[in-house]
């Protein structure tokens, strides 16, 4: 019987061995695998950091002949007594540039007058009465607006009515009716 338990014991022990010895590798996995993950991680944000710091360079390489355009402009300033030619100049390349925003995005827009004020397109910078604009309406432009991907980055600067004259008089006519009526 002592054999049998001396043979039960060593295979306890063998088999205590073998599962140390798995415990090992499976510990030296985990380790791995974490430390490949951290390594992933921080290619990651390398990358991310490359990507963000070099996002735009399509959109600036597009934009360069329109600097170079307004540089020879200024130029031809000094230079030439035409200044029909070089606004013409001028506002090509304004419209060169605008086209080349709105390649990648970005668009201007300007309300109308009359048009509601919207708060989320526009700012109100100053309120007057308005004889032909209805009240809330925008009465003057003073800005354009932009906006990217249709998310506003710049509201319409905007003059708003504030009730017309013609409004308040009649008002208060059919006010005085109302309670000469009654």
């Amino acid at each position: 019987m002592d054999e049998a338990k001396e043979k039960e014991e060593v295979s306890v022990e063998e088999e205590g061995q073998v599962k140390l010895e798995e415990l090992k590798e499976w510990k030296e996995r985990a380790l791995r695998y974490a430390a490949e993950l951290e390594n992933l991680k921080k290619s990651f944000k390398r990358e991310r950091e490359e990507y963000f710091k070099f996002a735009l360079e399509t959109v600036f390489k597009e934009l360069l002949p329109s600097i170079d355009n307004l540089e020879m402009a200024l130029k031809s300033f000094e230079t030439s007594s035409n200044v029909e030619a070089l606004k013409q100049g001028v506002e090509l390349t304004l419209k060169v540039l605008v086209q080349t925003l709105e390649k990648f995005g970005l668009k201007q827009f300007e309300p109308a007058v009359g048009e509601p004020f919207h708060p989320h397109f526009h700012e109100a910078l100053h309120v007057e009465p308005h004889p032909e604009v209805p009240n809330g309406g925008i009465t003057k432009v003073f800005q354009k607006g932009y906006k990217l991907h249709e998310r506003v980055l710049r509201p319409a600067l905007v003059c708003v009515c504030q009730g017309s004259p013609v409004n308040k008089e009649e008002k208060s006519l059919d006010e005085n009716n109302q309670i000469e009526n009654e």
